[in-house]
């Protein structure tokens, strides 16, 4: 122990890097970046790395875990939902419950509430004064985020889950390697491995905080970390995702030969973000957002027939793929009426196509999903898409989760900032509440069209015929067209009176419109002859190989 400082300043150390990481880790604190020591305060830098995905060779990645955890070289203390000791003292427990009892009749600050857990032994201590009074810091700083981000705040229902597992876990797995811990020499170093819970997060986080250095994997790249670390974190992205396996409890045979390896480099170099070479579904974890092209009347019927990844703009990086897509009107008919039919007609026969006919398209919900609609946000404003995803109400949780991710996304983007017209004595929120919830009620033919998308092939079209002698378009069938169109999908309403109908809804800069030399009522759909829906099959076969 240094008699010359009582306060600990934790900087997790900003020029970490792939190649730098593990040559800090093994550094004592005071041959590191960040290190000081004067006016009473010492001050070190925490390596904190987060690596998702895994490489070429998963072998050599689970047989690295291993090492980690099993040689003296590394000295990292392994943490999963596996490995966690989830025993608990019952006087801990019971002290836990004594102090939210006080807590719920006092309404205790976070300050007083620490301070409450510390005099009932529910913190630990250390030899070190600096570390002694971090540990409380550390458990201030885990209340004041549960405060800010969890609905109720420090009054949430869960907040006891988390107090207990937080304590037994510190006293399971921190108290350990806590009593080597000297700010002049070393802190505890631990590693994270695979999925978690919410009491995972603020038990890191609680780590994080005391100074521990914390390294973390995730085959699948989900973070456990997300949004509660505010200075930004050293990520590494391996090539590949799988789910994760579970952590070695020994070395594994060399399995993979050269040529294996080999074969497997090439073609994640072919496959890799901006190569423009794509398999099927090879983007289906990915999140799409459209960009919604500018066109004239010829050209919307030349991109529409184009894949995705011909389009001008587009684009595949860090797990979002940008899809150029059309949001159109044509209003009235063309002199040339089989043109205009031709045309219609071509668009509507692609496998990847809806063609509407009867109207309204989606049906208007009454349900009030209001506080499903506010319990979904994160604390940065906006929906927070896991939250969604995870809750009872979600619908859509038989599809595959990359879908499930990009629809959650989607409604996330077009809640944010509303391109819907709000009604009369409407609020902002109203509008946002109205478009969460139309969200939750997809027609069926719909969802089957967002199923058949892969993301850099056929961009899937809606087609709407609307003469309006079979039903009007709904303010539902507008939020619906926004979240398509947000997700990338192919628009095309024709409207052949020329007549005013998602323009009562949705802002006119938000699609093209193509103004046609008649306009033309009572106008009825016209179905191609057999001989042409035959010949067009047949060309759509020959085109896929069939």
């Amino acid at each position: 122990m240094h008699p010359s400082y009582n306060q600990l300043i934790v900087r997790p150390i900003g020029a970490l890097s792939f190649e730098n990481w593990h040559g800090l880790l093994k550094k004592m604190l005071p041959e590191r970046p960040e290190y000081s020591l004067e006016n009473g305060t010492i001050q070190i830098g925490q390596v904190l790395g987060k690596f998702f995905g895994v490489p070429i060779d998963t072998d050599e990645y689970y047989n690295q875990l291993f090492e980690y955890v099993n040689t003296n070289e590394w000295g990292l203390q392994l943490l999963s939902e596996d490995s966690l000791d989830k025993s608990i003292n019952n006087a801990h427990f019971q002290a836990i419950q004594k102090v939210l009892n006080i807590h719920q009749e006092q309404k205790l600050s976070i300050n007083r509430f620490t301070a409450f857990l510390d005099g009932d032994q529910l913190l630990l201590k250390s030899k070190v004064p600096a570390i002694h009074r971090k540990l409380r810091e550390a458990m201030i700083a885990l209340l004041e985020l549960y405060a800010s981000i969890e609905k109720d705040g420090m009054k949430n229902h869960e907040l006891r889950r988390v107090l207990v597992d937080v304590v037994k876990w510190s006293v399971n797995h921190l108290q350990p390697v806590l009593e080597k811990a000297n700010p002049e020499k070393e802190m505890p170093k631990f590693l994270w491995y695979g999925d978690f819970k919410k009491s995972h997060q603020y038990f890191l986080f609680y780590l994080a905080k005391l100074g521990c250095d914390i390294v973390i994997f995730h085959p699948e790249g989900k973070d456990v970390l997300g949004g509660m670390i505010q200075e930004p974190v050293f990520t590494h992205h391996y090539p590949n995702q799988q789910p994760a396996e579970p952590f070695p409890k020994e070395k594994r045979s060399r399995k993979t030969t050269v040529a294996y390896r080999a074969s497997k480099e090439i073609e994640t170099i072919l496959n890799q973000e901006g190569s423009g070479l794509y398999k099927p579904w090879q983007l289906r974890e990915y999140t799409p957002s459209s960009i919604t092209l500018k066109t004239t009347y010829d050209e919307l019927f030349i991109l529409s027939k184009e894949l995705a990844m011909i389009r001008p703009d587009f684009s595949v990086e860090n797990g979002h793929v940008k899809i150029p897509s059309v949001f159109a009107k044509v209003l009235g008919v063309s002199k040339n009426r089989k043109e205009y039919w031709d045309r219609l007609q071509s668009l509507s026969q692609f496998d990847h196509s809806l063609l509407i006919r009867q109207l309204p398209i989606a049906r208007s919900s009454n349900s009030d999903f209001r506080y499903h609609y506010r319990n979904a946000m994160g604390r940065n404003g906006l929906i927070n898409p896991d939250k969604m995803m995870q809750s009872h109400y979600w619908p859509y949780s038989f599809l595959p989760t990359g879908l499930q991710k990009g629809m959650a996304n989607a409604i996330r983007e077009i809640c944010h900032e509303p391109d819907l017209k709000p009604l009369p004595m409407e609020t902002m929120e109203d509008v946002k509440i109205f478009l969460f919830t139309q969200a939750m009620f997809l027609p069926k033919n719909v969802i089957q069209l967002l199923e058949k998308f892969d993301y850099s092939q056929h961009v899937p079209k809606l087609i709407i015929f609307n003469n309006e002698l079979t039903g009007m378009l709904s303010r539902a069938d507008a939020a619906l067209l926004l979240l398509l169109n947000q997700f990338g999908i192919d628009i095309v309403l024709y409207n052949p009176t020329g007549h005013n109908d998602i323009e009562n809804y949705l802002d006119d800069r938000l699609f093209d419109k193509h103004w046609l030399e008649d306009m033309v009522f009572d106008l009825e759909y016209k179905e191609p002859s057999l001989f042409k829906k035959g010949l067009f099959q047949g060309i759509l076969k020959n085109l896929r190989g069939d």
